[in-house]
């Protein structure tokens, strides 16, 4: 696309080594050979006479390139031959070819932002606008489950293995470098630490020692690449340049109009294919609404316009593993817009989803729509309508116990998001309760709660007469541990009973007198007896028993985890601030 501004740079490169090889080269005065001199000589008249000009089949393909921007952007479906014809040229034969210039594309879109310069920014966005529309139209097969997982990964890991990760760590302050500049000793810092160092005072490199000849910083583009590489590889938590790099706010508008206008055209077709098409059309199409609604606002917003939740939706029932999952995926990604959650919700939507984390085929897709409940849960209206399905806190307590660390994660903030409307705290703990394991670590919550809150929540517990049954119970069919916490608690309860006992007899006899407040030691008189203060402490074969759990290798975040976390910690601080039961919730 810039072949002919390419051609002039070179043009004008060559005719300066030309006249810097006749003006600024004395051959005379450095005693040459007449070979020497010959050589020279003709390597200028070679250099007047190059012309640099671009291939002719690759500036008729540009041309091509540019009639079918110009009709997207006037509104106007392209021809498939004419793309055809630009996408053999550039041999592009396959759709994991046309899924790997995507990537390519966005990557340099990411570099573009990075970098502060947004000039290619609509060329990129056109060309990317193009490929996709090519990928979901005119490939029908695609090996998508190895493209997705495996394309570029393992190239990544190979690079990555062959670096040292203490280098991407600050010599200043020892942590990863969210933002690396090179300082005028070829030195590399995280530009945080080495402003805070400049401005202390100190003008010589801290690694080095030598004076600073200036106070300049250069962006290190390449070293920056490489850390969110190897933190998305390894699972690293980046929290400064995630919150950057992450933020797809930017893509609430298209490109450019060409880019637009072929999302919309691209929207329209995957709908189609999901209500009319046959089976491998269909899964691929739940495929590219995947990709396509995974990191960009205006994408989602035109799935959601051309009506692709209805047909997602009917195929969350699928008997195909794979397009279940794609399905729920694809519908992760539109619950994240209100529109798409209302979208949902209106269409009967909630019922299938929470069928899907029941009776999900796969543990990844009861994962997805964990995360699922999570988004259509930050509606208030939507947190009754979850919690009155009696089996969806049971199902996510279910995806805790058997899921991945991620899907473990995502069910516990549903959950949370959940326990908003109060009605849903007692179905949750009536869920945990049913459960051996529930009961106990209940008890050790319990237990923990009366020695670090004393008195306040013995009192509270004291009243409940149902407890010490239940207490008493799991002394004889609990584990070990269960055994000790309860025991434990029932001498605290009883211990509380008998001071409370003593003090009503005292106030009694002193009726016309004002009981003195209890005193520390009083207070701590609760806890004296026996070795509750030991028991407290973490039993270390209940942290064995835990810590010997398999854990599932994480399959492949394409679902946002990061995305579930963020929007996660926005939810709490809206709910705290604005909801009605903010104070409720912070009691309980």
């Amino acid at each position: 696309m810039k072949s002919h501004f390419i051609a002039t740079q070179f043009r004008t490169l060559i005719r300066v080594i030309a006249t810097a090889l006749d003006v600024l080269l004395p051959l005379n005065s450095i005693g040459v050979s007449c070979e020497i001199k010959e050589l020279f000589e003709m390597l200028s008249k070679q250099a007047r006479k190059a012309k640099m000009e671009p291939d002719p089949e690759d500036e008729n393909t540009m041309k091509r390139v540019i009639i079918v921007l110009n009709q997207f952007e006037n509104k106007f479906e392209p021809d498939p031959f004419m793309i055809r014809k630009i996408l053999a040229h550039l041999e592009i034969k396959s759709w994991a070819e046309c899924h790997r210039e995507i990537k390519f594309l966005d990557d340099q879109i990411r570099v573009e932002y990075l970098n502060g310069d947004e000039r290619e920014i609509p060329l990129l966005s056109n060309l990317i606008g193009l490929l996709c529309y090519c990928r979901g139209t005119l490939f029908e097969d695609c090996d998508f489950r190895v493209v997705d997982q495996s394309d570029g990964r393992n190239s990544n890991l190979e690079v990555l293995s062959c670096l040292n990760p203490e280098d991407f760590r600050c010599p200043i302050s020892l942590e990863l470098m969210t933002d690396p500049v090179t300082v005028s000793t070829g030195q590399t810092y995280d530009r945080v630490s080495i402003q805070k160092w400049l401005k202390s005072g100190n003008l010589i490199c801290p690694k080095t020692g030598e004076k600073l000849k200036s106070l300049e910083m250069v962006p290190n583009t390449n070293l920056k690449k490489l850390i969110h590489q190897f933190c998305s590889e390894y699972g690293v938590s980046l929290a400064k340049s995630r919150t950057k790099n992450r933020d797809i706010s930017r893509t609430i508008l298209p490109g450019s109009p060409a880019n637009a206008e072929a999302v919309k055209f691209l929207s329209q077709f995957l709908t189609l294919s999901l209500g009319y098409g046959t089976d491998r059309q269909k899964k691929k199409a739940a495929y590219e609404i995947r990709l396509l609604a995974k990191s960009n606002l205006f994408n989602r917003s035109c799935l959601i316009e051309s009506g692709s939740i209805i047909p997602l939706l009917e195929l969350i029932t699928s008997s195909d593993p794979e397009m279940q999952e794609n399905t729920i995926s694809a519908l992760l990604k539109l619950s994240k817009q209100p529109r798409g959650q209302k979208e949902i919700i209106k269409n009967g939507g909630l019922n299938t989803i929470l069928m899907a984390l029941k009776n999900g085929i796969t543990l990844e897709s009861r994962q997805i729509a964990a995360a699922t409940i999570f988004y259509l849960s930050s509606v208030h209206e939507h947190r009754k309508m979850i919690g009155e399905n009696g089996e969806t806190i049971p199902a996510l307590l279910q995806v805790i116990k058997e899921g991945t660390p991620c899907g473990k994660r995502n069910s516990v903030v549903a959950i949370f998001a959940l326990l908003f409307y109060h009605r849903n705290r007692d179905r949750a703990i009536a869920a945990v309760y049913r459960n051996a394991a529930g009961k106990e670590y209940c008890v050790s919550i319990l237990h923990s709660l009366c020695l670090n809150r004393g008195p306040d929540v013995v009192s509270v517990l004291a009243k409940d007469v149902s407890l010490m049954s239940v207490l008493y119970s799991l002394l004889t069919e609990g584990t070990s541990h269960a055994g000790r916490k309860s025991r434990s608690l029932i001498k605290i309860l009883q211990k509380f009973s008998e001071t409370t006992s003593s003090r009503l007899i005292r106030e009694i006899e002193m009726a016309t007198e004002q009981p003195k407040p209890a005193t520390e030691e009083a207070k701590m008189d609760l806890f004296e007896d026996d070795d509750e203060f030991e028991e407290f402490e973490i039993d270390q074969e209940w942290d064995d028993k835990e810590e010997g759990k398999d854990v599932t290798q994480q399959w492949e975040d394409d679902w946002d985890d990061d995305d579930v976390n963020d929007d996660f910690s926005l939810q709490l601080r809206r709910e705290l601030e604005s909801n009605p039961e903010k104070s409720e919730v912070k009691s309980t």
